[in-house]
């Protein structure tokens, strides 16, 4: 990799770290291809964004990102989205999965944060359960009315038919 590469690599980087609501940083080693590729795939379905970078070239990028604190040790993948809950909620699924991707810790928020943390990231609720919640309770009342409606209709028809 030539050193024009290796700055736009950092360059890419640098922006994609400071757009990003999460960014994890996981080891991969003895992982097969097919099965990288296919956390990949998952990953982009989930539109996260994932790369195979050099220690010292993602540490600049944390630097020029803003980020101080990220330890790069050894073989590091860095995995970003904008959602810290979904980006966390995928990675660590998939983690659970293969015993040999192991997350190593990461960024939320623009702050470095352990692996216990991404892991309590993932076990909260995503954005869709949270309007599915909000959805339910704002329909409950108009819910209960049209049950009271339809129980005093057929307590009516009832009446009636007597």
């Amino acid at each position: 990799m030539t050193r024009s590469e290796k700055e736009q690599l950092v360059a890419e980087l640098s922006d994609k770290f400071k757009e990003a609501g999460c960014v994890v940083i996981c080891d991969f080693k003895g992982m097969s291809v097919k099965e990288l590729e296919e956390f990949r795939k998952l990953g982009f379905e989930a539109g996260l964004g994932a790369r195979v970078v050099k220690n010292t070239l993602a540490q600049i990028a944390f630097k020029n990102a803003g980020v101080e604190g990220v330890e790069l040790r050894e073989t590091n993948m860095a995995i970003w989205g904008e959602d810290p809950i979904a980006t966390s909620k995928a990675v660590a699924k998939f983690a659970k999965e293969n015993d040999k991707f192991v997350i190593k810790g990461g960024v939320i928020g623009g702050e470095a944060v352990d692996a216990a943390k991404i892991v309590e990231y993932s076990k909260l609720l995503g954005r869709e359960e949270l309007l599915g919640m909000l959805l339910s309770v704002w329909t409950a009342p108009l819910r209960n009315m049209v049950c009271g409606l339809d129980n005093l209709a057929k307590k009516k028809a009832e009446e009636e038919a007597a």
